[in-house]
């Protein structure tokens, strides 16, 4: 069966952009508090760090250099009771914020040994080379660098979903080489006339067994996962200013019913919503 790159298309429409804030030594305390549409990328380099990941969670202690992945905003406190702790942090603004298909499939936290991801350690390296001397256009390409860490991380994820107990979801059917085909045959095509049937001949599957497996592992039918896929899709169109007629042909729909399911899907129309989530 031919590769699918599970990815790319969501990539494309839903970036995520990091911003370098932090090299170096830690000591004492650190909070990271709360701040809407704001994750977190730290890179344990070196030490023995206590993590705690908000009211009422236990504490946990890392001694190996690990990743540490926070999607979507997350109180968390790190601490130290010996120098050594060598950490990189970066924060995360992924486009659409809590609308994104990605943040809304990840678990709350994840934490993987950098030893455990094949070859991030290469990807590593040029990172810390960059941090540990500086030279024209450094946060950039430091910046960029933290961006194809956790690209190498989402990768590792959907090649281990049983490493971490991913939930039914997006993520969950990406990691099915058979249902991935069909979500990124609807990634990159949304406005196609997709039918149940020419999805499961995607996927290689009878139109049954496809239905039935892709409701296991994503957790809905596939025609719901594909109009949801389609509002999301046009949440983020209309965001980049483009009209609603326009963004509706983009998607298979006339104007009128794209309004209506957009409201039944959110909660009001289209403008209505553009125009709430301009000023919120």
């Amino acid at each position: 069966m031919a590769a699918v790159d599970r990815l790319n298309d969501l990539l494309d429409r839903f970036s995520v952009r990091a911003r370098q804030f932090h090299t170096g030594p830690l000591c004492g305390l650190r909070r990271f508090d709360v701040v809407p549409g704001r994750g977190f990328l730290h890179i344990l380099r070196a030490g023995e760090l206590t993590v705690r990941d908000g009211p009422g969670r236990p504490p946990r202690v890392l001694t190996e250099p690990s990743l540490l992945f926070y999607p979507r905003p997350h109180e968390h406190v790190f601490t130290t009771a010996a120098a050594g702790v060598e950490l990189a942090c970066a924060t995360l603004e992924f486009d659409g914020a809590g609308d994104n298909p990605l943040v809304r499939a990840l678990p709350e936290v994840l934490t993987v040994p950098i030893a455990a991801v094949s070859g991030l350690d290469r990807s590593l390296e040029l990172l810390f080379d960059e941090i540990d001397e500086f030279r024209c256009g450094h946060r950039h390409v430091v910046d960029r660098l933290f961006e194809i860490t956790l690209i190498k991380l989402l990768r590792w994820l959907l090649d281990h979903p049983q490493d971490v107990g991913l939930p039914p979801g997006l993520l969950g059917g990406m990691a099915d080489p058979r249902i991935a085909r069909a979500l990124a045959a609807v990634h990159a095509d949304p406005g196609h006339p997709w039918t149940l049937a020419e999805l499961g001949r995607t996927a290689r599957m009878s139109r049954s067994a496809f239905a039935a497996r892709f409701t296991e592992v994503v957790g809905s039918t596939p025609l719901d996962y594909l109009t949801g896929w389609r509002i999301m899709v046009g949440q983020q169109l209309l965001r980049r200013g483009h009209p609603v007629a326009r963004v509706a042909a983009e998607l298979g729909y006339t104007g009128s019913s794209f309004s209506r399911v957009f409201a039944q899907r959110v909660g009001s129309s289209p403008r209505t919503w553009l125009a709430a989530s301009m000023t919120g």
